[in-house]
């Protein structure tokens, strides 16, 4: 017997007690003014009898919980079982009264599976398990059937197979490339050229994988698998530049400047190292899917007792029907651009549990051939009180993000132009090549 197996009939034969102190509606002997007891007080003083307490407990139980007699007349039922379609019009459901047949002829406890079908294209329907047993051994006309909701256990363990299905998948494809590769570099061993081209191959790949990994074991952390640092009060503008920073090499080698409009002095409580995650993840995702030479601009303004810090890219934009989807893990719009872009899936995925672990939420707006804007909000510190603060529109209003766009398009660059990205570059290059 599985563990939810064994929850449902501990549960079960604790309402078996108030199904049957219902149906009786009084008590089967009633104590004596000598057997008064203080607990018999405790609930004289409430106002309830105890078959009262124990009809209440039949009706606000979680668990679905109908009577039926072997004349399929529904005798009880509670408000759970009706919400999850046990009973229809006092119908009970077909399955649970075939189940139900059967425990009524053999008396023994039946359990079934009485997952129901989606009521529309796109919704999703319940996960229910059910036990059938008779209400009392000794009386055969009765029998009572508990329904449980398994729909979160069910989830839950389609999410790790997919997980683990994904994964594999992901780690098949740079694994193979390298054995592939290193196969190619012992053939070509007296071909210079061919082994640079080959090395160089093999080292991206385990570059990917190694990010794979790493990003890995970060949404492992995120997800719970460890403690998450104290949170501590940090500096957005400097959130800001660290992220900038990070990305400074991508943006050169796409020819795109990155711009951010002017330090705002805004402060949130939480851990430096995983915002600035955060932020560096939404400004690589928006370098990667825009176009050579298009700008990315980051802009920082507070609403209300909230801090938004806004990645708006003029880049290919996403579709309304993906983008439910673009903060599931290994999730990706265009597969084949994401792996030559060197992509993992992860990013968008690390950055929707960052904003959960500090009390925050991801917004995307997108529109395809536009481009996109993915607002992290994330709540202001509370001694930050004399900043002014934005009662505007809603932050996911139309009007929210062409104000975003308006404000990036006046943004002043933080960074320089890329051509002289490259040359400080270059530089920098031939400054560590000369330490060396």
């Amino acid at each position: 017997m599985t563990a939810a197996s064994a929850l449902l009939v501990a549960t079960a034969a604790l309402a078996a007690l108030a199904v049957g102190a219902a149906l009786g509606a009084w008590y089967a002997r009633r104590p004596s003014a000598h057997g008064n007891t203080r607990k018999g007080s405790q609930v004289a003083q409430s106002g309830l009898t105890v078959s009262q307490m124990l009809e209440r407990i039949v009706a606000i139980s979680p668990t679905g919980i109908v009577v039926v007699d072997k004349h399929q007349d529904v005798v009880l039922v509670n408000a759970r079982a009706r919400e999850l379609g046990l009973v229809r019009d006092r119908q009970l459901d077909e399955q649970a009264w075939n189940a139900a047949q059967r425990t009524l002829v053999s008396g023994e406890d039946v359990e079934v599976d009485l997952t129901t079908k989606p009521k529309a294209p796109g919704r999703v329907g319940f996960s229910l398990r059910g036990h059938v047993r008779r209400l009392s051994d000794a009386d055969t006309r009765w029998v009572v059937i508990y329904v449980d909701d398994d729909s979160e256990h069910v989830r839950m363990e389609a999410t790790r197979r997919d997980f683990v299905a994904n994964v594999s998948h992901e780690l098949k494809t740079p694994v193979g490339a390298m054995g592939v590769l290193a196969e190619a570099l012992l053939e070509s061993s007296d071909d210079p050229e061919t082994v640079r081209h080959f090395g160089e191959q093999v080292l991206a790949e385990s570059r990917r994988l190694g990010n794979m990994v790493t990003e890995l074991i970060a949404l492992s952390r995120l997800q719970g698998a460890e403690k998450l640092p104290d949170l501590e009060v940090v500096d957005v503008d400097f959130v800001v530049s660290e992220a900038l920073t990070r990305s400074k090499v991508a943006a050169e080698n796409a020819d795109i400047a990155v711009t951010t409009d002017a330090p705002s002095g805004f402060e949130v409580r939480g851990d430096p190292t995983l915002l600035i995650t955060a932020i560096s993840n939404l400004v690589a995702n928006a370098i990667a899917y825009s176009p050579q030479g298009s700008p990315v601009s980051i802009s920082r303004r507070r609403r209300g007792d909230k801090i938004e810090i806004a990645v708006t890219d003029r880049g290919i934009g996403i579709a309304k029907e993906h983008q439910e989807r673009v903060f599931e893990r290994f999730f990706r719009v265009d597969k084949a651009r994401s792996r030559d872009t060197g992509g993992t899936g992860l990013g968008l995925a690390i950055v929707k549990h960052v904003a959960a672990n500090h009390n925050g939420v991801i917004k995307l707006w997108s529109q395809p051939g536009t481009g996109s804007t993915f607002t992290l909000s994330l709540p202001v510190y509370e001694d930050d009180a004399d900043v002014d603060v934005d009662d505007g529109t809603d932050a996911d209003s139309p009007a929210d993000h062409t104000a975003h766009r308006k404000e990036a398009a006046n943004q002043v660059p933080p960074q320089v132009p890329p051509s002289r990205l490259r040359e400080e570059h270059k530089a920098t290059t031939r400054e560590e090549h000369v330490r060396r």
